[in-house]
């Protein structure tokens, strides 16, 4: 039976991805900060769905927790992990010039590092092994130059990550995708005091859904996602040229295999330089 970790598990997203990979019948590793609430998801899902399921309270932004779960996806501690998804994050919510150095940092080895550390964690087993999947939850707003927080400068890195690691999977059976999602009708905004669309607003999403459409692309080799028509319908125009560069990449040869040919093919002995003699006119 594989196993999926999630970080970000307990809640929102996160708990979406959980509920559905369970039900497909992974075990799960959910990684996050609050104990109370992972406790909480990861019993529901043991009842529900009959998988283990372990938990990891750390926070990601502090480098010694974000090193303990580094070493559950690189196999220096427990089983193997086939499925990683990149969920967890966290913004400031003031103007940049008004937050604290702290948050923006945090928002930066969150959103950013973790993403970075993890995910080379955990591709040398799913490479070795020849399958496994990481999905990095990206954003519409990295997209949008929003005011404030580096939070839209994270998300554009994820998708951008996301697109060169999965041009260098191709043939190999370790897929990467970026999910890149607009509003979600999640504990986060509730928690946070902000306002949640209606249902019927088109630019608000239901977490379950946003998982549903990943899977989906992924079962058509894709590695962007993007869930609902009205943010998918403006991603499309957005991803115009980007899509073109993508398979200008590919046909160019920047697969795995191509590129260990040229690192593996032997230098060619030079010639030895040939001095004619002068003639004398």
């Amino acid at each position: 039976m594989s196993t999926a970790l999630i970080t970000g598990g307990n809640t929102g997203l996160g708990a979406a991805f959980a509920q559905r990979l369970a039900a497909q019948g992974h075990n799960l590793v959910l990684v996050a900060r609050n104990r109370e609430r992972l406790d909480g998801v990861a019993g529901r899902i043991r009842a529900e769905h009959r998988v283990e399921v372990e938990v990891l309270s750390m926070d990601l932004a502090v480098p010694a927790e974000r090193a303990i779960v580094e070493r559950r996806l690189n196999g220096s501690v427990g089983g193997p992990v086939d499925i990683l998804v990149n969920n967890a994050g966290v913004s400031t919510h003031e103007l940049f010039d008004r937050a604290s150095p702290a948050g923006l940092q945090s928002e930066i080895d969150v959103n950013i590092t973790a993403v970075l550390q993890l995910t080379r964690a955990a591709l040398p087993g799913m490479l070795g092994r020849g399958q496994g999947i990481v999905i990095n939850v990206g954003s519409f707003a990295g997209y949008l130059g929003n005011p404030g927080s580096a939070y839209s400068a994270s998300k554009a890195w994820v998708m951008s990550f996301t697109d060169s690691v999965a041009a260098s999977l191709v043939g190999t059976g370790v897929q990467a995708i970026a999910i890149c999602a607009g509003r979600m009708r999640t504990g986060r905004h509730i928690r946070a005091g902000r306002p949640v669309g209606s249902a019927k607003s088109p630019l608000w999403l239901e977490p379950a859904d946003v998982v549903d459409r990943c899977l989906s692309d992924l079962r058509k080799q894709r590695s962007l996602s993007v869930p609902g028509t009205t943010y998918r319908t403006a991603v499309n125009l957005l991803e115009l040229p980007r899509r073109s560069l993508r398979t200008v990449a590919r046909l160019a040869g920047h697969s795995r295999e191509q590129q260990a040919i040229r690192v593996r093919a032997p230098k060619e002995p030079e010639s030895p330089t040939v001095i004619s003699p002068s003639v004398p006119r």
